[in-house]
Order: structure tokens, then sequence, then C-alpha cells
């Protein structure tokens, strides 16, 4: 399904949603297809350029960041940019597990390929009890609860 800017909301919340679907399927070949060839990002303190970077540090942050299960949600849109608040649950090789919360910056060509994402997140240790994020690895299921409905 390809979703071309102007967005509206409801064509802004179908490009999200298929963003996380993407993200959670933890396919780095699969997720950099819908950047664009020379895409430019920045995501914490690393600022990848195209698609074969993209590859590459989704290869590095999946291989680190284990049973990795995100949320996205619509902060603001406008004619080819989406903001988006998200959180996602993950457990390093010791077991400890992390929600991370952020923000991101999109922003798309005409063709509905991202070509900016600026991402700002941070960690937060947290107790397996203390979880939110339950269903199996990948796409979340559509009843499972967004991020407002969990209060995040």
């Amino acid at each position: 399904m390809s979703i071309t800017p102007p967005f509206t909301r409801e064509s802004a919340i179908a490009k999200i949603r298929l963003a996380e679907d993407g993200w959670n399927s933890r396919d780095p070949a699969r997720v950099a297809l819908v950047y664009t060839p020379d895409s430019v990002w920045r995501n914490r303190a690393e600022f990848p350029a195209g698609r074969d970077q993209i590859v590459a540090f989704l290869t590095r942050k999946w291989a680190r960041e284990l049973d990795y299960r995100l949320i996205k949600e619509l902060w603001a849109f406008g004619e080819d940019r989406i903001a988006v608040r998200f959180a996602y649950e993950w457990r390093d090789d010791s077991g400890q597990w992390y929600r991370s919360y952020g923000n991101e910056n999109w922003e798309f060509d005409a063709a509905g390929l991202m070509r900016r994402r600026f991402a700002s997140i941070n960690d937060l240790p947290i107790a397996e009890k203390d979880r939110k994020f339950h269903w199996p690895l990948g796409r979340r299921p559509d009843d499972h609860p967004g991020l407002s409905d969990l209060g995040l």
C-alpha cells in the first residue's frame, strides 16, 4: 500500500501503522525500502544516510535490542510531514528490560518514501513485571491498546 502526501489525519495514521508494522517485523531490508535511497536520519547520536547504512544500523539495533515491540502514535501532520511519538520495549542480553520513549519527525517525497527521519529517544530500565507490550513478536494485534490507552 502506497500512502503519499499530502496527508490527511486518516492517511497519516495509516502511514504510521505501516511504519510500526515494518519496524515490528525486525527485518532491516524490508524496513529500508520505505526510505528514499538517499534518506538522511538522526537517531540518537548516529546519522545513517542511504538504505545501506539504514540496513546496517537496524541490523546492529535488533541484535542488541532483543524481544523488541513498538507502538507509534500520531502527534501532528502537515502536507508532507508527520510527527510521531512512540515507545518500545526490549531487553538486553543480560535480561534487563527497557522502555524506550521518543519522538520522530518524518518528511516524505511525492512517492511517499521517507527522505528525512529525525528521532530523539530516551531509555528507561523497567522490571519485567512492568512491561505493557504483551503480544507475540511481530505485528501488534489490532485489539492491543495504543500508547494513549496505556497511559504512555
